[in-house]
Order: C-alpha cells, then sequence, then structure tokens
C-alpha cells in the first residue's frame, strides 16, 4: 500500500526502504542511515525536515513490536482501532482514559522506553578561539583541541563484541519495564517500573565490546582544523556540522560551535567593516600641508592632509577597511582622524617667529597678509622640529 487513501500517508515501509518481512535489525539500520540522510542539521534542502519527521514516525511504529503487528493487521487505521495494540480505545490517543490508562498500565513508561533506545543526536560542543586582529580582517586557518565522545569503531555503536546486536532481556521481555498486580479497594490495578535486569534498557550487554566496554562511545582527542573566515568579528560564532559530540545508540553527532575573541589592535579600532585611525601632526602641517606615510591594515600608503586642516578633522581611505563575510560585497573603508597637536616648551626661536605671525593675524584670529613665505616656511620648519607625527611599521598580511 504505497499511500493510505485516508490518511494520506505513505506507507511506513516504504518510507524506510524496507520489505515488509525485514527484521528488526534491518529497521534499525535503515532508520539510522535515513534519519542521517535527512537531518536538519546535515541536509539544508527543502524537504529535508519533513522527511526526517516522516522516517521518525515510521520507526516509532514499525521499531515496536506490538505497533508493528497492528500497523501490519490494520495499516494506518490501527490508529483508529483505540492506537497501536488497543482496539478498544480506552487509552488510545484523545482518548479521556488515557491518562489513566497510561499510570496504570505503563503506556508512557513504553514511550519513554522506545525513546531511550532509539538513536539520538549527540550533545553540541562550545569553544572559544582567540585570534589576530588581522587574522579577523584576512581570515586564517586555526586549530583547535578537543576531547568528544566518538562512536566505537570496533562495534559500531552497538555494544556488543564485533558489532553483533544486544540480547533482548528475558526479565521484562525487551521492554524496559516490569508490571505488577497491586490489590486496593477499589480492585486489581497494574503498576509499572523500569526494569532491574536491564536498567530499563530493555536489552543486555551480554558480550561488551572490549573497546568501549559496552558504552558504544569511546572519548578521544581531536585536532579540528578551522577555518576562519575573512572580516568575521568578535563574538561571532562558527558551526562545524558534526563536529560534536557522537549520539548516543548510533545517533547522529551534535554540532561544534566555535566562538572568536579577537584581539585588540594598537592603531586600530573596528565598527563593522569600518577601520578607524588617528594621527597626529602640529600647527604648521595642518595650516600649510603635509604629505607623510600613514599605517592601513595592509601596509603603509602615502596619505596628504590639505592646508588649514582643522584638529578633530576625518578622511576616508576607500577599500582599505573589513572585507564583507557574505561574497560579492565591497571592502570597507578607512576613516583617519587627524588631531593637531599644540606644541610646547617651545625655544626662544620657535617663540619669536610665532609672535611675527601672530601679528598677522586680525582680532578674529583671521590671517590678513602673510608676510612672505619666508616666515611660513621658517615656521614650519621650526614647529617641525617640536612634533612630527611617527607612524610605526606594520607586518604586511600574507
Amino acid at each position: 500500500m504505497p499511500q493510505d487513501t485516508m490518511t494520506g500517508k505513505r506507507d511506513y515501509y516504504e518510507v524506510l526502504g524496507v520489505s515488509r518481512t525485514a527484521s528488526a535489525d534491518d529497521i534499525r539500520r535503515a532508520y539510522r542511515q535515513m534519519a542521517r540522510k535527512y537531518h536538519p542539521d546535515v541536509n539544508s534542502d527543502a524537504g529535508a525536515e519533513d522527511m526526517f519527521k516522516e522516517v521518525n514516525e515510521a520507526y516509532e511504529v514499525l521499531g515496536d513490536e506490538q505497533r508493528r503487528a497492528s500497523y501490519d493487521r490494520f495499516g494506518h487505521n490501527a490508529q483508529n482501532m483505540g492506537g497501536m495494540g488497543d482496539p478498544f480505545g480506552f487509552g488510545g490517543a484523545g482518548s479521556p482514559f488515557g491518562d489513566i490508562f497510561e499510570s496504570f498500565f505503563g503506556g508512557a513508561g513504553q514511550q519513554q522506553q522506545r525513546r531511550r533506545n532509539a538513536p539520538q543526536r549527540g550533545a553540541d560542543l562550545h569553544v572559544t578561539l582567540d585570534i589576530t586582529f588581522e587574522e579577523a580582517v584576512f581570515g586564517a586557518e586555526k586549530e583547535i583541541e578537543l576531547t568528544r565522545p566518538e562512536t566505537c569503531e570496533a562495534c559500531s555503536g552497538k555494544r556488543m563484541r564485533d558489532g553483533m546486536p544486544p540480547t533482548r532481556c528475558g526479565a521484562c521481555g525487551g521492554t524496559g519495564e516490569v508490571r505488577r498486580v497491586q490489590q486496593t479497594i477499589l480492585g486489581q490495578f497494574m503498576t509499572s517500573s523500569p526494569c532491574g535486569s536491564c536498567n530499563g534498557e530493555g536489552v543486555q550487554i551480554t558480550d561488551p565490546c572490549p573497546n568501549c566496554r559496552g558504552r558504544g562511545r569511546v572519548t578521544r582527542a581531536r585536532t579540528i582544523v578551522v577555518t576562519v573566515p575573512a572580516g568575521i568579528d568578535e563574538n561571532q560564532t562558527l558551526r562545524l556540522n558534526g563536529q560534536g559530540e557522537a549520539g548516543p545508540q548510533g545517533g547522529p553527532a551534535g554540532n561544534l560551535f566555535v566562538k572568536m575573541r579577537v584581539a585588540s589592535h594598537p592603531v586600530f579600532t573596528r565598527n563593522g567593516k569600518t577601520l578607524h585611525s588617528q594621527i597626529a601632526i602640529n600647527m604648521a602641517q595642518a595650516a600649510l600641508g603635509d604629505e607623510f606615510n600613514i599605517q592601513t591594515i595592509d601596509g603603509e600608503v602615502s596619505f596628504k592632509v590639505p592646508s588649514g586642516t582643522q584638529s578633530g578633522q576625518q578622511f576616508r581611505l576607500k577599500g582599505r577597511g573589513v572585507p564583507d563575510m557574505r561574497p560579492g560585497n565591497d571592502r570597507g573603508d578607512q576613516i583617519v582622524t587627524v588631531n593637531v597637536s599644540t606644541p610646547r616648551n617651545l625655544n626662544d626661536e620657535q617663540r619669536q617667529l610665532l609672535r611675527q605671525l601672530a601679528e598677522t593675524f586680525d582680532s578674529n584670529g583671521i590671517c590678513e597678509q602673510p608676510s612672505g613665505r619666508g616666515l611660513f616656511d621658517r615656521i614650519k620648519d621650526a614647529l617641525g622640529r617640536v612634533i612630527t607625527p611617527q607612524p610605526s611599521a606594520v607586518r604586511q598580511p600574507a
């Protein structure tokens, strides 16, 4: 039956890709393969999440002997017969007696047991990676050391020697719980509790795998290479799919989340894609203009300060900022803030030159008529001995 006409659901055997005579191990193996293939953390294709839910729904039924028997007999209509294994509907989904029957007859315990024995996704891991300012701008490849549980290769996570399937618990018949009849004033009631022989797992590891000692996972130290993309910023996080802890019962591995911690820079500060830096010039350079080398993240470049530059004035260097992490977008800019420094501890010559310059200003401090370039040149030369910008060298990015 490829699809039920009433419910619109596909045949569960078809969903898992197994025959109706498939063994429990065949169904389990098929489920693991399908779950890994369509897990949302692994497969981002449209419809993968719905397929993953359909696979889990199919395994919930076919992975349980009683529910599978009811499905084989009634198909998807078994749910309308009161739920799998409950043809009278007293404990079925939506029944007003469902909670009561689950409490006394262990329905909730069976659901918990099925979830406990089913493959589970591994836990995510979180680490912090320290990188330099330049590595955040230009990108880099970094190595991180971590220790994580991984699926045992000797038994493929089955916990038994040579990967043999575990033995069904004889005390509970594989249900993972033991039922007891209690006599009360209202009559006999049945209660259930986890099986002590198998600790509620429904199976017994009679011949444990010597490599993992029956745990199904082993702890290993690994070196993971992380590709840091150009343009990443402080506290941004990279997700490495499948690099977390291996899942119990052969389930898919979790993810590894790498949070960036970027070191500060002695020259630059950052705001998104824009880099900011400052330079100091003297009064003469600000008034007359000057040209010198300044530092960018790529190395030193020639920079011209126009005459009449004011303290705090900003200049933009196009394309000297941070690359955009998204492909196809332009690189940011560098903003250079110019600070004009007032000289201190002037000598006699410098004081005399400044007094001569002051005489050329009107009452508002505006120059009326310079007395000649010779005076301005001498002031520039004199003040240039007081303070000049000293940009430090920068290492060219590899």
